[in-house]
């Protein structure tokens, strides 16, 4: 399963752990990922999507449209 949010499109980002011998590996920093049920009501259904926390919050602000344009 990709770790990408359907509404904002954030993905995991790549970095390193650091220690204090200075010592790197690499790590992955994952987007807040949720499951959510959205009722689309121009469908008539329900649909799930994997959305980030921020795209929840755009969700509740703009409305389902965003995911039909998208």
């Amino acid at each position: 399963m990709s770790k990408i949010c359907k509404v904002t499109g954030k993905k995991p980002l790549v970095g390193n752990n650091v220690s204090h011998a200075n010592n790197k590996t690499k790590r992955r920093q994952l987007p807040n990922l949720q499951k959510k049920r959205i009722w689309l009501e121009e469908e008539k259904r329900w649909v799930t999507i994997k959305v980030s926390a921020k795209g929840i919050k755009t969700l509740n602000k703009k409305g389902t449209q965003i995911l039909l344009n998208a």
